[in-house]
């Protein structure tokens, strides 16, 4: 589950977690996902709220920037010294 937390984060896509814990709490705290559990009435309430549009803008977590495999490749490439 963590993989679609961090996907929809990447995209800036609101995200619901239909859950009572993440193993991604990056997410939450940079505000592009909330845990909000499995009451139906919390569900349809979180899920009107992203489609009227009052959903707060996120931002990406520091290094989520599509730069990984360069700086990986850097410390590899290191090693060898």
């Amino acid at each position: 589950m963590g993989g679609i937390q961090e996907e929809t984060t990447a995209l800036g896509v609101p995200c619901l977690t239909l859950r009572q814990n993440t193993e991604r709490p990056i997410t939450v705290t940079k505000g592009t996902n909330r845990v909000i559990g499995t009451d139906e009435e919390t569900i349809y309430q979180s899920w009107r709220a992203v489609a009227d549009g009052q959903w707060p803008r996120g931002e990406l977590p520091e290094l989520w920037d599509g730069k990984a495999a360069g700086r990986i490749v850097q410390v590899l490439l290191g090693m060898g010294r």
